[in-house]
């Protein structure tokens, strides 16, 4: 990668970027901001939040890296949003749990047919 990253682009950052981030040290960012401040020529300054296997974020950090060891982790799976459990009440049921007690507020799916 030759040119600076975007605010939202999804990086693989390992060795090639910098030593400390060789090995098992390897992470998956999504770049928040790029620091516009003057660095060593092929360095740069990046905000964002290093992300999991699942593609959840699990830290915010601030990285100095080489411009040219970015690689792209467009591989990477996207953040995800936690599932929600929902009840599916009856629009008898008032929340006051009557329907559920003498199951007036079930409906048979033969009768819906």
């Amino acid at each position: 990668m030759t040119a600076p990253p975007s605010p939202g682009d999804l990086l693989l950052v390992d060795g090639r970027a910098s030593v400390q981030f060789a090995g098992d040290r390897a992470l998956t960012f999504r770049v928040v901001s790029v620091c516009d401040q003057p660095t060593y020529a092929g360095w740069i300054w990046l905000t964002g939040y290093v992300l999991n296997r699942r593609g959840e974020a699990t830290d915010k950090r601030e990285i100095y890296v080489q411009l040219a060891g970015l690689r792209s982790a467009m591989g990477s799976p996207a953040p995800r949003r936690p599932r929600t459990t929902r009840s599916y009440a009856s629009r008898r049921d008032q929340g006051d749990g009557a329907a559920a007690r003498d199951r007036s507020g079930l409906c048979a799916r033969a009768d819906a047919r």
